[in-house]
């Protein structure tokens, strides 16, 4: 078994342990009314466009996320919450250095402890539990958003329940033969879907795009066509399954709650690559942080 495929089945009690942490970090997070920033790289931004939006929709406050290298320095915020699995990435500790420096409060939900970010952040939420061998996150992104989501009430042991459905249930068939996958979200979800298409490419090397739901009848459907799958993470809107199927593509309706669906593209995407022959576990052209050298960082 790789370790992706490992790490990816015990996502639920992952789950079940964050939300239970959750009121232990309650002084770390975001208070009610905070002004807040979410960044994060890769996996971890989606995931912080996805907490961000399910802040806002518990009435806890506005809330922005931003990829780590660009975030908007001339704005200022309450508190700043860093997603980052590895706590070595460049442009997370490279902001987290500045904010220090500006006097923003900050927060990094890191996996391994034993890295720079203790030194640079505020606060520390330690989710050691759900760190992860594979360069292809799951269980940490997955974790970090559930504990963002209890801490505002959104969590529900239900979501655990459709999370262990969703490594039970048989995927659609013939669903790893697809040569492209769309994913599609709405609300919290759109970040969701898009981290879906990034498994897909990361460990599947898969053609994989995501849109808002809305939007995909606005030009992206053109692409729909026999031989190619369309997935909702989440309720869809009116119509749009008989407008994709009208393509010849496959529809996937999402049935659970969108977390858990994304927990059966985990899924897809290991099928896929074992279906290319693939080893997800060393995906092509990507290491587990990306660490760059002066040379190579951005001009900000």
């Amino acid at each position: 078994m790789s370790h992706v495929a490992y790490e990816l089945g015990t996502q639920p009690a992952c789950w079940e342990r964050a939300a239970d942490l959750a009121p232990e970090h309650r002084a770390a997070l975001p208070r009610p009314g905070e002004r807040t920033a979410i960044v994060g790289c890769g996996t971890s931004y989606y995931m912080a466009r996805a907490a961000a939006v399910l802040r806002e929709e518990a009435g806890q406050g506005e809330t922005d996320a931003f990829p780590a290298s660009e975030f908007p320095r001339h704005r200022r915020y309450d508190r700043v919450i860093a997603l980052t699995r590895s706590g070595t990435t460049t442009e997370v500790l490279d902001l987290l250095a500045g904010l220090r420096d500006a006097g923003t409060p900050t927060t990094a939900v890191i996996g391994d402890p034993a890295t720079p970010v203790i030194t640079l952040a505020d606060e520390l939420v330690v989710l050691d539990f759900a760190d992860e061998q594979s360069v292809v996150q799951t269980r940490f992104a997955t974790t970090a958003l559930t504990l963002l989501r209890a801490h505002v009430g959104l969590h529900t042991p239900s979501v655990v329940a459709d999370a262990r459905a969703a490594l039970a249930e048989p995927l659609p068939a013939e669903l790893e033969t697809r040569g492209q996958f769309t994913f599609l979200g709405r609300g919290w979800s759109v970040g969701l879907a898009d981290e879906a298409a990034l498994k897909m490419r990361e460990a599947a090397l898969a053609w994989a795009e995501s849109y808002p739901a809305m939007e995909y009848r606005h030009g992206p459907i053109s692409v729909s066509a026999p031989g190619t799958a369309t997935w909702s993470l989440g309720e869809a809107p009116e119509g749009l399954a008989d407008q994709v199927r009208g393509t010849g593509a496959q529809w996937v309706a999402g049935h659970l709650d969108p977390l858990a669906e994304l927990v059966r593209v985990h899924r897809l995407a290991i099928a896929v690559a074992s279906h290319r022959g693939l080893d997800p576990d060393a995906p092509r052209n990507l290491t587990r942080s990306v660490i760059l050298t002066a040379g190579e960082e951005a001009v900000r």
